[in-house]
């Protein structure tokens, strides 16, 4: 039994440490970095722009990236065409 036990116990749990200490040092270098990905394109972002209101969901939107409506000759900015369409029905 001690045999069994200094001869295959004990390097066992010696190498399961020595795994577990190398893994946390040398395991964060092999993450693979952020690459441009064609098959999802990059969320379209102005760099200016003011911040207007939507009605409907309270969402701050850029003017430039902002779906618009006229309403009674004024122009009212939404966050999506479904908050536009919600507008629309109220």
């Amino acid at each position: 039994m001690r045999f069994l036990f200094r001869f295959v116990v004990v390097p066992l749990f010696l190498f399961w440490l020595l795994r577990g200490f190398l893994r946390s040092i040398f395991g964060g270098l092999n993450t693979p970095v952020a690459t441009n990905n064609p098959a999802r394109p990059a969320p379209r972002v102005s760099p200016g722009g003011e911040l207007k209101k939507d009605p409907v969901c309270g969402t701050y939107v850029s003017e430039d990236t902002s779906v618009t409506k006229r309403v009674d000759g004024q122009t009212v900015y939404f966050c999506s065409a479904a908050c536009r369409d919600k507008y629309r029905a109220a």
